[in-house]
């Protein structure tokens, strides 16, 4: 196993409280270079990919290997876009969803559905759907002053910061200080099965791609997945098609009272509530049940003054600092796949299956968080990244003072370094050198 792979999925399996010795079990195969980005984004797919595997064959008490094969993972991770409907290709971003330039930077906005498209152009002041005409309306304002409006609308809008910007800002500090995902144990239930017979059973209330990929994989492993949502405002089309294989899908008017009974006989039913609402939005419903599994996803987590705000994975990349990091001077990037998405969906899985296991073991209502903000920041600050300046030196030299590559043959014992630089061309004698003389100590070299 590749030694960054292998400390990523460490890092994640031991975040999620596993044993150790089972990461030996992961083989990781499959061509190589694919999801290339700036940051290590293909090792973040790896880990999050591999652990879900793990705790899936440490719940099942599976003897066998955890094969990690790369072109499944940077396939999967981008599965959205290779969905096809009758050969139709999805529709993934609205027109109104990109950036934007603003008077003093830049801006994403987020517009799939009706209701956030409806808020941007109301927090604009723009009465027609046109790319034109918002991107005139925004050109007139400061990035924060769009962002600022746009969510006070009801929309969802994030000006580009630095990673030095976000690492200032209040809520980046927020994260930075907070674990990857929080596992907590809620009450002391009994360690028995909820059910004592049948397929675990998953109610799902989540949206868009990471809690849905959740539960997809949930599903993939047996699970009797339910999907719920609100009449009013279904999942878009192609994002169902996409992340919905294996499960039911319902309505509910949670606000409806005989709808709400369904949902408490459904809850009482079940061992795992999977929610992707942003923190609080549900709590008035009271989903807690003794010995449910209870996982929630969120773009910023729980804390902060962006706690309770809406996002979404290509916001977030903005917010962090990943999409100027992927980019250049002259405009944002992104990540090669919604990678913050996909990665905290099987992370998310990998948290559910190891809560079972644990429950089963030793009871307790358990509760586990991620935040897409969460994962950028480990993205970013903690599995290990490709940095040239680590491979490179300077030596003085007659040319002057000199940054170069370190040579990339090691071994122990050997040269840490060449025995002398580069002097003026053509100035050498045409002579074997002295071999008892150490050219690095001539005065003329220093």
């Amino acid at each position: 196993m590749d030694n960054t792979v292998r400390t990523g999925t460490e890092l994640l399996w031991s975040a999620l409280g596993g044993d150790p010795a089972l990461v030996d079990r992961v083989a990781f195969t499959g061509p190589s270079g694919l999801l290339a980005a700036r940051l290590p984004v293909m090792d973040l797919a790896r880990a999050t990919v591999a652990v879900a595997g793990l705790a899936a064959v440490e719940r099942g008490g599976l003897p066998g290997k955890v094969r990690v094969d790369d072109g499944a993972v940077a396939t999967a991770f981008v599965s959205e876009r290779h969905l096809r409907v009758d050969g139709r290709a999805p529709v993934n971003f609205a027109p109104l969803s990109r950036f934007w330039k603003a008077s003093d930077g830049w801006v994403r906005t987020h517009a799939n559905y009706p209701h956030h498209r409806a808020a941007l152009l109301s927090a604009l002041g723009v009465r027609e759907e046109s790319v034109q005409a918002v991107a005139a309306a925004i050109a007139e304002r400061k990035a924060v002053e769009t962002e600022t409006a746009v969510y006070a609308a009801g929309g969802l809008a994030v000006a580009l910061r630095t990673p030095e910007e976000w690492a200032a800002h209040e809520q980046g500090r927020e994260v930075a200080a907070r674990p990857l995902l929080a596992r907590e144990r809620l009450d002391d239930a009994a360690p028995a099965r909820r059910r004592r017979s049948g397929p675990l059973r998953v109610l799902d209330l989540t949206r868009v791609i990471a809690g849905p990929v959740a539960t997809r994989t949930l599903a993939l492993l047996g699970a009797d997945v339910l999907r719920i949502d609100p009449p009013g405002n279904p999942e878009l089309p192609d994002q169902h098609a996409d992340t919905d294989i294996g499960k039911r899908t319902a309505a509910l008017d949670l606000d409806r009272p005989s709808d709400r009974r369904v949902l408490d006989g459904l809850l009482d039913e079940a061992d795992v509530l999977v929610t992707g609402y942003r923190p609080g939005a549900l709590e008035r419903f009271g989903l807690q049940r003794p010995g449910l599994v209870i996982a929630r996803i969120s773009a910023w987590g729980d804390h902060g003054p962006w706690g309770e705000r809406r996002g979404f994975d290509s916001l977030v990349q903005v917010a962090t600092g990943i999409a100027a990091t992927e980019g250049s001077a002259d405009e944002p990037g992104a990540l090669p796949a919604q990678a913050l998405d996909h990665g905290t969906g099987y992370l998310l899985a990998a948290a559910v299956l190891r809560s079972l296991t644990e429950r089963e073991r030793e009871g307790g209502t358990r509760l586990v968080r991620l935040a897409l903000a969460q994962t950028g920041h480990w993205l970013t600050h903690t599995l290990p990244r490709y940095e040239p300046a680590r491979h490179l030196t300077e030596t003085p030299s007659p040319l002057g003072l000199l940054r170069h590559a370190l040579s990339p043959v090691s071994y122990d014992g050997g040269p840490t370094g060449w025995s002398r630089p580069p002097g003026v061309q053509g100035g050498d004698d045409p002579t074997w050198g002295d071999p008892t003389r150490d050219p690095r100590a001539d005065p003329a070299t220093a």
